[in-house]
């Protein structure tokens, strides 16, 4: 455990949750089951990294703009998403229907998944949220896209919405706050943010299984230059 204390006098301490069992006890007893996340005062939860909630709540003498991060995210989503591209064209439509590890859904599922979620925070500037609902009717609008053709060809046109949406200047729609299952009120750039590592943590988790279930070696998968800056949990599962 570390101690810190903010400009302001605040005290706050930082645990690393994957080696103390007692921290980790304590936040599945408070229903978090993601990281990283920031506890005040046993009161308020702040789950992921928000700046502008995190400055606010620990009362830091700070701005942020994350504006500026939109030419990183736009190369990192197309980074990564050509990679789940890339693993997706090597798999055949059966090994797509194979059931994966970590929750009752198949292989199919997790990567149409990976795909999808970047494309509902992208559209979360011009819906205004990115809620349950919004995730279920994607699911249901998808489920006609199941080949590995019919995947990669959906994920090639989120890629180029995304990148297009980053590189548009368009600070108003960046900054737009929008209800969200991942956060609860952010701007669409911090949920761009989420979202990426959300994805990324799921391609880990393809390559994965991939290797260990279905005897496929990922070819030219995502390297760690990819990934660098990209938060993802250490537990695949």
């Amino acid at each position: 455990m570390e101690e810190f204390l903010t400009s302001n006098g605040v005290q706050y301490e930082h645990h690393d949750i994957a080696s103390e069992p007692a921290a980790q006890q304590y936040l599945e007893s408070r229903g978090v089951k993601s990281a990283p996340v920031t506890v005040i005062d046993d009161d308020e939860i702040i789950i992921g990294y928000f700046p502008r909630k995190l400055i606010a709540s620990l009362k830091l003498d700070a701005q942020v703009d994350l504006s500026g991060r939109t030419g990183w995210l736009a190369d990192k989503y197309d980074r990564i998403l050509h990679a789940a591209i890339r693993a997706t064209m090597q798999l055949s439509p059966d090994q797509l229907k194979e059931p994966v590890a970590w929750r009752p859904e198949t292989l199919r599922d997790t990567i149409v998944h990976i795909m999808s979620f970047p494309e509902l925070a992208y559209a979360s500037h011009r819906t205004g949220s990115m809620t349950t609902d919004d995730m279920q009717a994607c699911r249901e609008r998808l489920s006609g896209v199941n080949s590995p053709e019919e995947i990669s060809e959906y994920a090639e046109g989120v890629i180029r919405d995304i990148v297009d949406f980053l590189n548009s200047d368009n600070t108003e729609a960046f900054d737009r706050v929008v209800p969200a299952h991942y956060g609860g009120e952010v701007t669409v750039v911090e949920l761009l943010n989420i979202i990426l590592s959300h994805s990324t943590h799921h391609l880990k988790q393809v390559y994965w299984f991939m290797e260990t279930s279905l005897g496929v070696t990922p070819e030219n998968r995502a390297t760690s230059e990819d990934m660098d800056g990209i938060f993802t949990p250490e537990a695949l599962i």
